[in-house]
């Protein structure tokens, strides 16, 4: 015998003709309304929800696909994040004819370049630094530019060439793997790569920078003994770190003739720091490394982007304007027994606020923030900051010329 009545049935016949209907859990057995009851279980058909509830539906809908979207991509970032470890023995692609070792009193040469990961031209600005654009070359570009940087080097043929910002696979510079094209400027190089940017995706903005691999690269024209990642401080805690940077030094070796002392080039790129704890232990760790190989009594370069302007640096043509990035400022105090060097006769560097060319250049915001660090066992002869108008990166290059001591 069933729950309900025939009379029951035809009524829930009816309540499902108007897609209304609801079953309660108090009152008679079974008992079907076409309301319900205060405790019932209700079930409303689309249809019969208004036009507001319609929307709001869809609202909380798409809100919670966002909240379960952001939650998986922090996860999987989190999970991927890229965690150096604290000292790291780096590979060192080794050519066949590089000199065996650096001879005392003879002239060499020291070049640093942050190269903008090959895509930071005169045609570009970017959002971060005040202009609009994410993504600022396509492959022609991109191409276009290490062509130039390649050929500037090859140019200037230093015995040693340090780069910042250098791509391997990054969507920003349209997956030119740009250590290649560095590595392949002579082959009488020995070359060594350190990652210090490495993220599957970056979300932000929109259109979003996408997966980045980069770091820094050094070319010598004399046999690398070998070479070392050195973590530094990062100032990034979770979930900022995912996304940023995981800053190093690279230092290489080369034996010199004659001598159990060793030339000690230590290239970088350091964090922007104007104060605080993390400029301290930032710097406090390059000295310390500088000073234990003096220690040793080797001779020492440190050279690069620097994101500072040293102390000692006449910068008073270079204007600062309102609303503009300002660098920070090393204190050359921290560095007495060494020689802090920079070129200002030309800017090393230009804001990205709108692009280069065509543009009025007394509008833009000049830096100089890549230079030299050198012990006082080299006698440098000469440095300069190479005046290529921007063209290929938002950096210029800068040469040192110097010879070792007896």
């Amino acid at each position: 015998m069933g729950y309900f009545s025939e009379e029951d049935k035809k009524n829930i016949q009816k309540m499902k003709g108007n897609q209304r209907f609801s079953f309660s859990s108090k009152g008679s057995k079974g008992r079907a309304s076409g309301r319900g009851e205060k405790g019932g279980l209700h079930f409303r058909h689309w249809s019969d929800m208004g036009v507001i509830g319609r929307i709001w539906r869809v609202v909380w809908i798409l809100l919670l696909i966002l909240v379960i979207l952001a939650g998986s991509l922090v996860g999987y970032l989190s999970a991927t994040e890229f965690h150096p470890k604290d000292t790291e023995a780096l590979k060192v692609e080794k050519s066949i004819s590089s000199q065996d070792a650096m001879a005392t009193s003879k002239e060499f040469s020291v070049m640093t370049w942050n190269i903008g990961y090959g895509a930071l031209g005169d045609n570009a600005d970017f959002f971060m630094d005040g202009g609009s654009s994410v993504k600022t070359a396509d492959l022609e570009r991109v191409q276009d530019n290490m062509g130039q940087i390649a050929h500037e080097t090859a140019l200037l043929d230093p015995d040693f060439s340090f780069f910042q910002e250098v791509d391997v696979n990054s969507h920003r510079s349209n997956d030119v793997d740009e250590a290649e094209v560095l590595k392949g400027i002579s082959s009488m190089d020995d070359s060594t790569f350190a990652y210090n940017y490495r993220v599957p995706f970056i979300p932000y903005p929109i259109p979003p920078i996408g997966k980045v691999n980069a770091g820094i690269l050094t070319n010598s024209n004399v046999k690398v003994l070998d070479s070392t990642r050195y973590q530094l401080y990062s100032p990034y805690t979770w979930p900022e770190s995912v996304g940023n940077l995981k800053r190093c030094l690279m230092v290489n070796r080369v034996k010199v003739e004659g001598s159990d002392k060793e030339l000690v080039l230590v290239n970088l790129h350091l964090e922007a720091y104007d104060s605080g704890e993390g400029k301290i232990k930032q710097t406090k760790m390059l000295k310390g490394l500088l000073d234990a190989e003096v220690a040793k009594g080797n001779y020492v370069i440190a050279a690069g982007d620097f994101n500072q302007t040293f102390s000692n640096a006449d910068i008073s043509n270079f204007k600062q304007l309102d609303g503009m990035w300002k660098a920070g400022i090393l204190d050359v105090d921290h560095f007495s027994d060494y020689q802090m060097l920079m070129d200002t006769s030309v800017p090393s560097c230009r804001s990205l606020d709108r692009a280069y060319k065509g543009a009025d250049p007394t509008n833009f915001q000049y830096y100089s923030i890549d230079g030299f660090i050198v012990s006082k066992n080299i006698t440098v002869k000469s440095i300069k900051t190479q005046d290529l108008g921007f063209k290929s990166s938002d950096h210029n290059p800068v040469l040192l010329r110097a010879s070792l001591n007896p």
